[in-house]
């Protein structure tokens, strides 16, 4: 029995973990929102608390307002009701007025400036005080008939009165007025008083004095003179009391003192930093900059981990680039080694020449191998970054000639010539091999991608308390783009990816890494000429 073949995946690691990262940030920014929503509800509750604490604290001055009015207005009235039963033809003066003190505490007495008495079915009016203006008579004529049909029988009200506030012809004018009833109830005249509206300011502030705003159980034990400020005004805008300062918040009210008290408003706004003490808990505190801060962290991190991840597969490609251009190196000298070596061991020479060339080119090939298993192990040390060199006073000359003696073979084989130019007395503090490995290197690079025929030169200066060590070839050159990039690990020429010419990506990156640790630097110049590359190692000397 057979099945037919499931169709196969190949999931890239890097990839899942980066599609998990992008669901986290997701989830991380949906919590975020949530967490701000949540917030932000909170917050707007808070307010609406506050804004119906500032609706108390205008109504409870308001309310408080309206009593000391009341309170006030009413012995006067009473007076002149008295006067007026005592002698129903006589209308008394202000100053004839028998208020009992103790009825108030704010005596209006000496704010009034007439008293009067209106008949209201003929428009009759009868004054005694200051004589009034023919625009004010007009006005109060005119006036109270109408607040008395409209306002004193529909407002509620604490006690059987009326006030109007009022400015004919600019004149500001304040009265108070009972209304007198035959025995059916039925409303006949107007008894009352005209005061100075100045006579309001003192009697507000008597109200307020040591009033708080709010009941104590929910100011925490906040003074009262710190909770907030009052305006009270008139329904012209006429400011009657301000307190003295005045706080600036979102949590102002404005609440009516009474149409039959005057139109008078309150307005009271409860000041923002005590705002915390009237919530349990605080006002809660926007949380948008910390979740904004934490999605931030969140997305850097994220990025991060995603370019690490994109890091990691480069190197992972690279990696995987090396162990094949290795391999291949590897498997070339060893091929011939193992070619030769056969032929050698079975006699299949045929003359002594054959048999010396068969071991030159062992030879060649183990120096060949000899020279990349340096480099790997030297590799290997930078990885796990035990690398370590040992200075001596080096001459460069002699030294360099024998990196020529051992490298001529290698480059013979390819039919490249060596030269080299270097002065005799150029001595540098370095470790021999690692300059050794260093000019190998180069010298391999140099054979590797240059042309069949080429000359090779090694030279060397002193400039500026440095030692320059360099080498010429007469290959293509290396682009300047890429000058910089050749040193990286494992990097090598777009042309050379695809090319016949093996290459393990490291040659380069070992020689700066070596120069690094003399305290040196390389760089890549040009030779001069139409074509070649000019690496140059500057060593202290």
């Amino acid at each position: 029995m057979t099945f037919p073949d499931r169709p196969r995946f190949r999931v890239r690691r890097g990839a899942v973990v980066a599609l998990l990262l992008v669901l986290a940030f997701g989830v991380a920014a949906a919590l975020g929102i949530q967490a701000y929503g949540v917030a932000r509800y909170h917050r707007a509750q808070a307010d609406r608390v506050l804004r119906d604490y500032a609706a108390l604290a205008a109504a409870r001055v308001a309310g408080r307002s309206t009593q000391a009015i009341y309170y006030a207005l009413t012995p006067p009235l009473k007076a002149i009701e008295h006067a007026h039963e005592m002698a129903p033809d006589k209308l008394p003066a202000p100053h004839e007025l028998h208020v009992d003190a103790m009825e108030s505490v704010f005596s209006l007495t000496p704010y009034i400036r007439f008293t009067f008495k209106l008949d209201l079915l003929n428009k009759r009016l009868e004054t005694a005080g200051e004589l009034l203006p023919s625009a004010v008579r007009s006005w109060l004529v005119d006036t109270l008939p109408l607040h008395a049909r409209t306002v004193y029988d529909t407002a509620w009200h604490m006690g059987d009165m009326g006030t109007i506030l009022g400015q004919p012809a600019g004149d500001r004018r304040y009265v108070a007025y009972t209304l007198l009833r035959d025995k059916k109830g039925v409303a006949h005249a107007a008894l009352g008083f005209e005061a100075k509206p100045a006579a309001l300011r003192p009697l507000v502030i008597q109200a307020f004095e040591k009033f708080p705003l709010l009941p104590r159980p929910l100011t925490g034990g906040v003074e009262y003179d710190s909770m907030g400020s009052i305006i009270i005004s008139d329904r012209y805008g006429v400011e009657i009391y301000r307190s003295a300062v005045q706080y600036t918040s979102p949590f102002t009210a404005r609440d009516t003192i009474g149409t039959d008290m005057g139109d008078l408003y309150a307005r009271a706004t409860l000041r923002a930093s005590v705002a915390d003490q009237l919530i349990i808990g605080g006002l809660p505190r926007s949380r948008l900059p910390l979740i904004l801060g934490l999605l931030a962290l969140t997305a850097a991190l994220i990025g991060t981990a995603l370019f690490q991840l994109r890091r990691e597969s480069q190197l992972a490609r690279l990696r995987t680039d090396f162990i094949s251009g290795v391999s291949h190196e590897l498997r070339t000298p060893l091929a011939q080694i193992r070619m030769f070596s056969e032929t050698l061991v079975l006699g299949r020479v045929r003359s002594d020449e054959e048999r010396l060339r068969s071991l030159a080119i062992i030879d060649q090939e183990a120096r060949r191998l000899t020279h990349l298993v340096e480099n790997l192990l030297h590799f290997s040390r930078s990885e796990r970054q035990t690398a370590h060199i040992a200075p001596e006073p080096t001459a460069l000359a002699p030294l360099v000639r024998e990196v020529i003696d051992g490298f001529e073979p290698l480059a013979a084989a390819r039919g490249a010539r060596l030269s080299a130019a270097v002065p005799e007395d150029l001595v540098v503090p370095a470790d021999p091999g690692a300059v050794r490995q260093m000019l190998l290197n180069l010298l391999d690079n140099a054979v590797k991608y240059g042309p069949a025929g080429q000359e090779i030169r090694i030279g060397a200066t002193r400039e500026n308390g440095a030692a320059r060590l360099w080498v010429d070839d007469g290959g293509p050159g290396i682009p300047r783009a890429d000058r910089e990039h050749v040193w990286e690990r494992f990097w090598r020429l777009e042309r050379d990816r695809g090319s016949a010419v093996a290459g393990s990506g490291i040659g380069l990156a070992v020689v700066r890494e070596l120069a690094l640790l003399h305290h040196g630097r390389t760089w890549i110049a040009d030779t001069g000429a139409d074509a070649g590359t000019r690496v140059v190692i500057e060593l202290p000397a």
